[in-house]
């Protein structure tokens, strides 16, 4: 076990699990907004599970699994309008397009090559490279932070976008 705490990826995995959203209530997260956001951590999950653990593992299998099943869950209500939502940010509200989190950013901004291959976040397909851990802890802070958490509640200023985004589009 002391050697899993030396590489650096187990490392970032350990912070991530000691994350809580004990004072939130996700029950009141914008739906859209919530699937995405658990949906990045399970992406986070995965990959930095697969960089730091045997990829046979049942934790990866288990977690390969999940995202087949997010597959068709995405299609479901209003969240195929996410990507375009993100793109519509950039575009209509840069300074919210800025604050997003990195890795939506990445993802859903059609102008950057990141992707989610095999279901591990990939920041450059053309390189062999493996994404550096230090990205991951940040984008683990960036998604637990204040100033996320408050935008995604369904009030929240993102909630509210997604909204108005979602009646420029159905109008």
């Amino acid at each position: 076990m002391n050697e899993l705490f030396e590489d650096e990826y187990f490392r970032v995995l350990v912070k991530y699990y000691e994350k809580s959203l004990i004072l939130e209530d996700p029950s009141d997260f914008h739906p859209v907004l919530s699937f995405y956001f658990f949906d990045a951590l399970a992406h986070i999950e995965h990959t930095l599970c697969t960089y730091a653990i045997n990829y046979q593992a049942p934790k990866n299998m288990m977690h390969q699994e999940y995202m087949r099943w997010r597959l068709d869950e995405e299609k479901k209500g209003d969240r195929p309008l996410f990507p375009g939502f993100v793109r519509w940010l950039k575009a209509n509200h840069p300074e919210k397009f800025k604050k997003l989190p990195m890795l939506w950013r990445g993802i859903y901004d059609a102008d950057n090559p990141a992707s989610y291959r095999s279901f591990r976040i990939v920041l450059d397909p053309d390189s062999k490279r493996p994404v550096p851990a230090a990205f991951f802890a940040d984008a683990v802070n960036e998604f637990f932070s204040r100033e996320f958490f408050n935008g995604i509640y369904t009030d929240g200023s993102l909630g509210k976008l997604f909204e108005e985004y979602k009646s420029s589009v159905s109008a």
